[in-house]
């Protein structure tokens, strides 16, 4: 389902990003896709698969150092809507995907709420996945 999204050079330069600690920004996104998977598998939470995965492969697609200005200011708050519109950009993303990258970061953005059973799912995971990395996989 997403090995377009894998293979793509875009998507590939996010190895030249760090994420947490050691972690690159293509392993964060790898890890989050993963847990949205397992979560929705193993709690039988009846997401779109393929809506699922996407967003979660790309949710941090912004393609910078978010350590280097002008980028570090509030990058918390901008990153989702300008990975969104990079996905949408770059693979013509439909709104459902969009809406869950633009929503992961809640509640850290207060007005971006998901909506939808996959966007609960990839900020859920999101959370997870970074707990881990910066805890335990530095």
């Amino acid at each position: 389902m997403i090995g377009k999204y894998l293979e793509h050079p875009r998507v590939q330069e996010m190895r030249d990003y760090i994420q947490h600690g050691s972690i690159s920004t293509y392993k964060h996104v790898v890890n989050v896709t993963k847990i949205a998977y397992r979560l929705d598998k193993k709690y039988g939470l009846g997401a779109d698969r393929e809506v699922l995965l996407t967003a979660a492969l790309l949710h941090d697609f912004y393609l910078y150092d978010w350590h280097d200005k002008p980028y570090s200011d509030l990058h918390g708050y901008r990153h989702p809507a300008r990975a969104a519109e990079k996905a949408v950009t770059i693979f013509r993303v439909d709104d459902r995907v969009k809406s869950a990258i633009e929503t992961h970061m809640w509640p850290f953005t207060l007005t971006k709420i998901p909506r939808s059973r996959e966007a609960w799912i990839v900020c859920m995971a999101d959370k997870i996945a970074s707990m881990m990395e910066t805890l335990w996989m530095r």
